[in-house]
């Protein structure tokens, strides 16, 4: 594989892409910081509802590296909010459900970030209130 995904992929991942822009927030004011509310994560979850590798290969080995992040994580990607407008999708909970089927991580630079940014900072052994904050730093606008 090339890290290229295929014309096929590229076009299943685009009605994901126009999505997240038509979701997407707008600035509410010069200044203005909106921070999204995190939900807390639920007892018990695993991260067995992330899409397998073969799911998203074609999208290039980096994102199965984050996809293979997310479900080392799944406590902590539970308790975060997504900040790309995921949360207008359909089934949409926390960080965890943009990397499930219908979820828009395989095409989304900001699902990624945010995932790539929890899966390191849980590595340092931070919290999820520290990882929270992070994400929240970085991505909030």
């Amino acid at each position: 594989m090339n890290g290229h995904p295929t014309r096929r992929a590229f076009l299943a991942a685009l009605p994901f892409s126009f999505a997240a822009l038509a979701a997407g927030r707008r600035p509410l004011g010069a200044g203005l910081v909106v921070l999204l509310e995190h939900p807390d994560p639920r007892p018990g979850i695993d991260g067995s509802g992330v899409l397998p590798a073969r799911a998203v290969e074609a999208f290039g080995s980096d994102v199965v590296e984050i996809y293979d992040m997310v479900r080392e994580i799944p406590e902590i990607a539970d308790g975060i909010a997504c900040y790309c407008g995921c949360a207008a999708m359909p089934n949409y909970r926390s960080l965890l459900t943009c990397y499930h089927q219908g979820g828009m991580a395989m095409g989304c630079r900001i699902c990624q970030g945010e995932a790539q940014l929890a899966n390191r900072r849980a590595q340092e052994g931070q919290t999820l209130d520290q990882i929270r904050r992070a994400i929240d730093a970085r991505f909030a606008r």
